[in-house]
């Protein structure tokens, strides 16, 4: 470079530098108005209530992130778009609750498979590794996905490695230590401990493997969260709940699994104490662990979900109960959640318990730009739980595309086609 170039690049910096723009800046505040985008979705009812937004807008998408929101952007501004007249426009759905690592147990599946069904953009991992093989879940799995992932390290060093057996039989298993330094080590992606307490899967331990999931977060520090299956737990249900802290995640909650939030039709005031001092209350919909018959007087006192997830994976995938996350939001729909409630319980809250990702699950200029584009079918529909029970409803949300930073599943193909 010779001096003239030398010193053009020097002051160049440093009048970004001053700007607030160097290094990793959001630059969609100098956009200019007549910048074009890579893509605008058209026409769309955009839903977005970390804003309040619910409204028709054009939504530009400019180097992966979301440059604007208006009323209309022309035709002329946009390299390709998508039209979506007819359709809700909503932040790129965010499952806290998902198995999206397909080698190494018989439970995964692809993460980016999944889109056509979800319109999910974020997965966060729940257990499938432990500390032996969540390197191998990181470098093959999370590197090479397009869908964004997350994860909780399993308590159980082997994860869910052994499924079906229980990876809670054998205390040995249950590393702290080992448990501990993953999380710390891979913060970047593990955002807490995962443990599982139903009798089959814990035996005898009872409470034991939560209690050093719980030493396990502790250790790990970063306020580190403990995300708790709970399906027929063993004992005295309040005991467990008693050990979660503010942050913590209980999922399953409306499981009907046996030892359950709601016993002789009265949720358990544990349960109720658990979510007043901060507890999250996960959905966590899956094959077997969401009833009617639990959800519907939970809710009714006042054990409401903070967060919708699906627990998709192979065996939940392929039941009556289809917990594909817009279908899962779609029962909570009918249970007479508004559009804007369920629509914040799959993207902005979900995308505040990961804290990984700023404007994470939100439509809002400078967030990354994750889009799911669904229509709301207006038809009777029937739903089914995990236990065979059925509701009667009136509409539901179907997928029809799914953006991920800026880059759509399908058509239209980029150019290059290539990823960030």
């Amino acid at each position: 470079m010779n001096s003239l170039g030398r010193r053009a690049f020097l002051l160049g910096s440093s009048a970004a530098a001053v700007a607030g723009i160097w290094p990793g800046a959001n630059l969609f505040s100098f956009a200019r108005a007549d910048d074009r985008f890579d893509l605008v979705v058209h026409g769309g009812e955009v839903i977005d209530p970390s804003q309040a937004l619910r409204a028709r807008r054009d939504v530009g998408i400019r180097w992966g992130r979301i440059a604007a929101i208006e009323a209309s952007i022309p035709n002329a501004r946009a390299a390709q778009s998508i039209d979506a007249s007819g359709k809700l426009v909503l932040p790129g759905l965010v499952d806290l609750h998902a198995h999206v690592y397909p080698q190494a147990s018989a439970l995964g599946l692809p993460a980016d498979e999944l889109a056509p069904y979800t319109a999910t953009t974020t997965y966060v991992s729940a257990g499938d590794a432990g500390a032996n093989n969540f390197s191998a879940f990181k470098h093959y799995i999370i590197a090479q996905s397009r869908s964004r992932i997350f994860a909780f390290v399993h308590i159980s060093s082997i994860g869910l490695a052994g499924f079906p057996v229980g990876e809670e039989l054998n205390l040995d298993y249950m590393d702290v230590e080992a448990a501990a330094r993953t999380v710390a080590e891979n913060s970047d992606v593990a955002i807490g401990i995962k443990v599982r307490i139903s009798k089959t899967i814990v035996g005898g331990n009872e409470l034991e493997p939560l209690k050093r999931a719980l030493a396990a977060a502790e250790r790990a520090g970063g306020e580190a969260r403990v995300m708790c299956h709970i399906g027929d737990a063993p004992g005295d249900l309040a005991r467990l709940l008693e050990l979660l802290r503010p942050r913590d995640i209980l999922t399953h909650t409306y499981s009907g699994a046996g030892n359950n939030t709601v016993q002789d039709g009265k949720v358990l005031p544990a349960a109720l104490e658990a979510k007043k001092r901060g507890v999250i209350v996960d959905v966590g919909h899956g094959g077997g662990s969401f009833d009617y018959t639990v959800a519907e007087p939970a809710i009714a006192q006042g054990l409401v979900p903070d967060t919708i997830s699906s627990d998709i994976h192979v065996v939940s995938g392929n039941t009556p109960g289809m917990p594909y996350l817009p279908w899962v939001m779609s029962k909570f729909l009918n249970l007479g959640f508004s559009l804007e409630e369920v629509v914040a319980m799959a993207t902005i809250n979900p995308a505040r318990v990961i804290g990984r990702v700023e404007k994470l699950g939100t439509l809002q200029v400078g967030a990354p730009a994750d889009v799911a584009i669904l229509e709301l079918v207006e038809a009777p529909v029937t739903f089914v739980d995990t236990r065979k029970n059925t509701r009667q409803g009136t509409r539901w949300l179907k997928p029809v595309q799914t953006v991920r930073a800026g880059r759509p599943f399908g058509r239209p193909y980029p150019l290059p086609f290539a990823y960030p």
